[in-house]
Parts: C-alpha cells; sequence; structure tokens
C-alpha cells in the first residue's frame, strides 16, 4: 500500500491524479478507482494497477 496526496481531482469528469510520497510518481485515479470523497491536497493510501494506458491507483482511500 503505498500514501501520496491528491495533486489534482476533477469530480464533474470523474478523475484526477495522485502524487506518490517518496518518489514523486504522479499516478492516473478514476472515481472508480476511489473508495470515498477526496479533494485536493487529500493525503492517501491507494494500490498501484495496470490500466488501458498506464499504471493506475486504485483503491484511494482518504487517510
Amino acid at each position: 500500500m503505498q500514501t501520496g496526496i491528491i495533486k489534482f481531482f476533477n469530480e464533474s469528469k470523474g478523475y484526477g491524479f495522485v502524487l506518490e510520497d517518496g518518489t514523486q510518481k504522479e499516478y492516473f485515479v478514476h472515481v472508480s478507482g476511489l473508495k470515498g470523497p477526496v479533494t485536493k491536497d487529500d493525503k492517501v493510501s491507494f494500490e498501484v494497477t495496470e490500466g488501458k494506458k498506464g499504471l493506475n491507483a486504485v483503491g484511494v482511500t482518504k487517510i
């Protein structure tokens, strides 16, 4: 389980990006990968899985 912050999330379009702690890698997150509402700068935990266009954050939970 990785941790990071929500760099950007567009509620109306249902997607955003998570910035991983330590590595500063950016992962795409879709609303279907959320376990609750998130907003910009929220601290989150997440897992990474292979998506259609690269790695996606899933199981994203605000901590």
